[in-house]
């Protein structure tokens, strides 16, 4: 058993993220859930509201915890002296960008290794991008974030003009 880094953006966060990090809490002896600041997006929740988000969704559980990150993950994991990564996998598009980046953080950290863990055939569509588009468009997000968020998050996004409708 090792502490191992789950890293995203989790902007916002989904039922599929969360699934993804308890089933990583209950194999390993700790998890951080990495809040990466991504230069190249902006985002639609603060880091303080994503952070907020996460710990309200992983309430209860002990060997979890949230850090808000810049930089890269591979220093970051050197830093903690963490050498596994845990990611989600939706589809095959998803193994294309994350064996890319997980070859780039090996070059980077030689120590870091990167453990894929298939995302549950309920989330398999479900991204933040996906809550956001429906959210926009006045649709229903409650399928796609953990509930006891789901209107911290659907208020932020009416609050934030992305969902014009309550």
């Amino acid at each position: 058993m090792q502490t191992v880094i789950c890293p995203g953006s989790f902007d916002p966060v989904t039922r599929g993220h969360v699934d993804i990090i308890k089933r990583a809490a209950k194999t390993f002896e700790k998890v951080i859930v990495a809040v990466f600041i991504n230069k190249a997006k902006v985002p639609c929740f603060t880091i303080e509201e994503r952070i907020h988000f996460l710990e309200k969704a992983l309430e209860g559980i002990d060997n979890i915890e949230v850090v808000s990150c810049e930089g890269l993950l591979a220093d970051y994991a050197r830093e903690r002296h963490v050498t596994a990564v845990v990611k989600g996998l939706r589809a095959m598009s998803d193994f294309e960008y994350e064996f890319q980046m997980a070859l780039t953080n090996k070059m980077l950290n030689p120590e870091l290794e990167t453990l894929f863990f298939s995302s549950a055939a309920e989330n398999m569509y479900v991204s933040s991008s996906i809550v956001k588009s429906v959210a926009s468009f006045g649709g229903d997000i409650r399928d796609f974030v953990p509930e006891c968020i789901h209107d911290e998050i659907r208020d932020r996004l009416c609050r934030g003009g992305v969902n014009n409708e309550g």
